[in-house]
């Protein structure tokens, strides 16, 4: 072969590995990017998938705390209500307790010697109106008997022979019981009897004024 020849050749060669470098290179370019735009591909759609996720578990997050903050708001209102509910109960209970202890105290004092003098005989006198009423005892405390004693049978005189008489009853601290002899009725005038009368009246008092006072507080609140 001679020299024109092989340079011809050499240089259709040259030219032909050219084209196919050039060919590798295209189709690994082509190749590389195809790769490359399916791993972007992938990667948005698993950024996507991520994002979609994240929101989804925010809205949850969100709606589950907007559920615990009105559970924690009620749960808060609910307690401060019923510690209302407790306070007022108790104020109640206090007052309901000092005005018992008030009352039980004034009513002791108004059972004196002249109350009980004038009383006794009077009430003995309405009990005595039975026809079936006899065998009367009169119970007062013994330190009220011992003194009130000689007055009583003088008002007493002539009740005394249908069977009333006078004894003292330790149970008593103030006030008397009137009643029959063997315990089947009796009227109970002792001053703690008397003192639950009043405060017997007097709770639904309080609890009226109290509502009334709570109904003002919450029209000026």
């Amino acid at each position: 072969m001679n020299d024109n020849k092989f340079h011809s050749l050499r240089g259709y060669m040259d030219v032909q590995v050219q084209e196919l470098i050039g060919k590798i290179k295209q189709e690994g370019v082509a190749s590389a990017e195809s790769k490359a735009a399916e791993i972007i591909a992938d990667a948005q759609k698993k950024a996507q998938a991520i994002v979609s996720e994240a929101e989804a578990s925010a809205d949850s997050i969100v709606k589950t705390a907007k559920v615990e903050t009105a559970r924690l708001e009620k749960s808060s209102v609910d307690a401060i209500e019923q510690a209302g509910r407790n306070l007022a109960l108790s104020f109640r209970d206090s007052i309901n307790a000092q005005l018992a202890a008030l009352v039980a105290q004034e009513t002791a004092k108004a059972y004196s010697a002249d109350t009980l003098k004038a009383l006794i005989p009077e009430v003995v006198k309405e009990w005595v109106k039975n026809p079936e009423a006899s065998d009367i005892s009169v119970l007062l405390p013994a330190g009220d008997l011992e003194r009130l004693r000689g007055d009583l049978l003088a008002a007493l005189k002539d009740r005394l022979v249908q069977g009333v008489d006078l004894k003292a009853d330790a149970a008593l601290t103030s006030g008397f019981r009137i009643g029959s002899r063997d315990g089947s009725a009796y009227y109970d005038y002792s001053s703690e009897s008397v003192a639950e009368l009043f405060s017997a009246y007097l709770n639904p008092r309080v609890a009226a004024i109290m509502k009334d006072a709570a109904a003002v507080l919450s029209s000026k609140g």
